[in-house]
């Protein structure tokens, strides 16, 4: 129930213009969301690269109603990729497709993508394009599969949702053609008929898809904070001599901190997906509601930082 509270807050455009103005509600984003300019997120990106850990820039902000907007938001991460490359910053970029004008028109999303791609691929860096909600997921893998991937390769890379039906058969889809994977579990609502409802489910199919990208994927990126998934990702490469720089382990800004530290200390790479932007309420939201008992984690910490000042 609390899940999907949040999950519905998420949509809610009237409390973002809300909260965006409310001192407390931004000091709590802070612990998720690196800031609202790109300057702030590539100050954050510093101490993380300092530890050994490389960054994936995400500039917040889903769907786009106008193909204004869409030039706007891909103006914005062309220039993320230049400063990237201008400040020498070990950090990739991760996009939306809805961001780049895809419920606009699909020409207009793939022309956007080519200035973007190509960029990526003038300064040998990537970009991962994120997967949103189902009714997306056939729509992004086609463009993906058909139109990017084949010029681009190893520029652009897909992100897989276990908590899907039909996910493991999507793994097998970009193992044969040696697409770039993140695997997660997924944030998004969906309904029972395309989606495992249990929790358990979610895991297990997980664990498939992540033992088979290991053994056959093109380095794929397990995005998790689950301690026995990764306890069982080091189990199963050691135990099958799959190298360290054959994969990486991707988390959340600002979650898990400790962990993310222990698996670089323990030899294991690690990327933090750094989400920045003016649209962070929705974004919080969804991280809340993947697990709501970070509220109270969250609220005593940005508390006693208030306090001290």
């Amino acid at each position: 129930m609390l899940r999907q509270a949040f999950l519905y807050l998420s949509n809610q455009q009237n409390i973002f213009r809300f909260v965006r103005n409310n001192r407390f509600a931004k000091r709590l984003a802070q612990r998720f969301v690196a800031g609202e300019t790109l300057e702030e997120a590539i100050r954050a990106v510093d101490p993380l690269n300092k530890k050994g850990i490389t960054a994936s820039l995400d500039l917040l902000g889903e769907s786009v109603h106008t193909e204004r907007e869409a030039q706007a938001a891909t103006r914005e991460i062309l220039t993320m990729l230049d400063r990237i490359n201008e400040r020498r910053v070990q950090a990739n970029v991760s996009l939306k497709l809805t961001q780049m004008g895809l419920d606009i028109s699909e020409e207009l999303c793939v022309a956007l993508m080519h200035d973007v791609v190509g960029r990526a691929r003038d300064l040998r860096t990537f970009i991962r394009i994120d997967m949103e909600d189902s009714t997306y997921t056939e729509r992004t893998l086609r463009l993906f599969e058909d139109r990017l991937h084949p010029s681009y390769g190893d520029h652009v890379g897909i992100v897989l949702q276990s908590y899907l039906y039909r996910t493991l058969a999507d793994v097998e889809r970009a193992i044969a053609i040696k697409a770039r994977v993140r695997l997660c579990k997924g944030a998004y609502k969906e309904p029972a008929t395309v989606a495992y409802p249990e929790k358990a489910d979610v895991d297990a199919n997980y664990v498939r898809c992540m033992h088979k990208l290991l053994s056959e994927g093109n380095y794929p990126a397990l995005a998790t904070h689950d301690d026995r998934i990764i306890k069982e990702a080091t189990r199963y490469v050691r135990a099958n001599g799959i190298g360290a720089d054959r994969f990486e382990f991707q988390m959340l800004y600002g979650v898990r901190r400790d962990l993310q530290d222990r698996l670089v200390r323990d030899g294991w790479r690690v990327r933090v997906y750094v989400p920045f932007g003016t649209q962070w309420y929705p974004y919080l939201m969804r991280r809340l509601a993947e697990r709501p008992s970070n509220i109270a984690f969250i609220t005593g910490n940005v508390i006693r930082e208030m306090v001290r000042r």
